[in-house]
C-alpha cells in the first residue's frame, strides 16, 4: 500500500467560447462555477466544482490541444447522459458514454459508485485570483 495518496485537483482546457461551456456543465451536468478570474459575466477563466479549470481562449482551434479527455464521475449516467446529446455533443466509438464537445474537449461520463459523488463534493477547495 502506498504511504501518500493523491488525487487530480483540477484540469485545465482552452475554450473559444467560455460561456457556452459554463452553461454546458452547469446545465448539462450540475457542475456550478466555484471560482472566477474576472467579470462573471466576461471571465478569462473559470474553475468547476469537480476540477474543471476553463480558460477562455476566442482564437482557439478546436484539435489544437492535446489532452486525451476528462473523465466525469456523475450519479445519474443515463440522465446526464440525455442532458449532453440536447447540447449537440457528438458520439464516439468507443461507447454512447464517450462524448466530444464542439471545441473538441472528449468527456468519459462514468456511473458513480457507493454514493462517491456526495463525497467527492464534500471536499472543500478555495480558488485565488489575482
Amino acid at each position: 500500500m502506498y504511504s501518500k495518496k493523491s488525487y487530480v485537483e483540477h484540469v485545465a482546457y482552452f475554450v473559444k467560447d467560455i460561456h457556452w461551456h459554463i452553461g454546458f456543465f452547469q446545465e448539462a451536468l450540475g457542475m456550478p462555477v466555484v471560482g472566477y478570474d474576472g467579470e462573471k459575466k466576461d471571465p478569462k477563466q473559470v474553475w468547476l466544482m469537480g476540477g474543471l479549470q476553463l480558460i477562455s481562449d476566442p482564437g482557439f482551434v478546436a484539435g489544437e490541444g492535446r489532452m486525451g479527455h476528462i473523465a466525469i464521475i456523475t450519479e445519474d449516467l443515463e440522465q446526464a447522459l440525455e442532458a449532453v446529446y440536447t447540447w449537440g455533443c457528438s458520439g464516439l466509438p468507443k461507447g454512447r458514454n464517450w462524448v466530444q464537445l464542439p471545441d473538441g474537449l472528449v468527456l468519459e461520463l462514468i456511473q458513480e459508485k457507493a454514493n462517491s459523488v456526495n463525497q467527492l463534493l464534500s471536499v472543500e477547495v478555495s480558488y485565488v485570483t489575482k
